[in-house]
């Protein structure tokens, strides 16, 4: 009997087998991905394959390796579960951070696409419209008061210099003898008729002893397109500061009105003839008389009333591009001085033509000057 020298239990040695190797990928592993933020991340093969034929990628199973021969210590096989366990959680905070990296990146590349929508004009309409044109230019439209042998009319007027210088139609100071201006802040002062231009219904007058006026921005006409949006300032039925609103209706509308002194006052207390003028043959709100004249006008739908003459028709710039004159009143015709309220049909001397007009206004204009 053959001594044997094993402790007991020992199991006896068996030969080692050869370390199966796993069959290479069917496929090259996908390459790594860099962010321009600088994170990289490993993408799995499909087949198990990490970044080096190291730790897979998340959700791909590692093919295993044959188990150890017969006589490994424990010992090892304890530690390998722990050492995947550590490169999976490494792999996940890469996978997890390269995520956040892409998404973040995806975001600021859609974020760049977008750009902030500038702050317009305070006189646009997104910032304020009619409301920011109103308290633009309020300032700088008066009321007129014109006192005549046969009473007082009212009307309106535009401040065009700082010194005190008021453009204003015809009809509204034709023939007065004193002339009273009532500003926004209601203080009120004596003017003066400088020049007036009946033929093309115009006059100007200046604030007597007046400085530091908030004179209003003329604009151009030629650029007014139908359906641009308008704003209206004056003081109808004796109304101060009132505002309305609405767009241009039409361009180049003729329109006559009377040349004739106390024939096209606003508001006569003696009951005279309301706004008077004729469009298309046809004579409205009284009659114009054997003295007339035609103009170009703008047409409006703003609201204008009796005491509107004279006041400012406004793009929402904040530029006067008109000076309102004419309106038409259903139920007010024959000269019976009915007064009936603003249907849609206004109309308005263009800005350009009192532009031109101005040279010939401060020379005492063409039909002389009052004082």
């Amino acid at each position: 009997m053959t001594d044997d020298t094993r402790p007991y239990g020992a199991q006896e040695p068996q030969p080692q087998q050869p370390y199966a190797h796993p069959q290479p990928p069917a496929y090259p592993p996908q390459q790594p991905v860099t962010t321009a933020s600088g994170v990289t991340v490993w993408p799995g093969d499909g087949a198990g394959g990490g970044h080096g034929g190291g730790t897979p990628y998340a959700g791909f199973a590692e093919p295993q390796p044959p188990a150890p021969a017969p006589g490994h210590r424990s010992g090892h096989r304890a530690r390998k579960p722990a050492v995947l366990l550590a490169a999976v959680a490494i792999v996940a905070a890469l996978v997890g951070g390269g995520s956040a990296a892409l998404v973040g990146e995806l975001t600021n590349r859609g974020g760049g696409t977008s750009h902030s929508t500038p702050v317009q004009n305070a006189s646009s309409k997104s910032a304020g419209g009619v409301a920011a044109v109103a308290k633009a230019v309020s300032p700088s439209i008066v009321e007129i008061k014109a006192s005549t042998t046969s009473g007082q009319s009212t009307g309106s007027g535009v401040v065009i210099t700082s010194d005190g210088e008021i453009i204003t139609n015809n009809h509204v100071i034709a023939g007065a003898d004193t002339v009273q201006v009532a500003f926004s802040d209601g203080s009120k002062k004596t003017a003066k008729v400088v020049g007036t231009d009946p033929g093309k219904d115009l006059a100007l007058i200046k604030v007597q002893g007046a400085s530091g006026l908030k004179a209003a921005a003329l604009g151009s006409s030629g650029s007014v397109k139908v359906g641009d949006e308008v704003v209206a300032i004056g003081s109808p039925e004796g109304l101060t500061g009132t505002v309305t609103s609405g767009i241009v209706s039409a361009l180049d509308r003729d329109v006559t009105v009377s040349k004739e002194e106390g024939r096209g006052g606003q508001q006569r207390e003696r009951g005279g003839p309301q706004w008077p003028f004729e469009f298309g043959g046809n004579q409205y709100n009284g009659d114009t008389g054997s003295s007339r004249t035609t103009y170009k006008a703008i047409q409006t739908d703003a609201s204008l009333n009796p005491g509107n003459s004279g006041g400012a028709l406004i793009n929402m710039n904040g530029e006067i591009i008109g000076i309102n004159s004419a309106m038409y009143a259903p139920g007010s015709g024959g000269g019976s001085g009915d007064s009936a309220g603003s249907v849609g049909l206004g109309f308005a001397i263009p800005v350009d033509t009192v532009k031109a007009d101005l040279a010939k206004l401060r020379a005492g204009g063409t039909g002389g000057g009052n004082s």
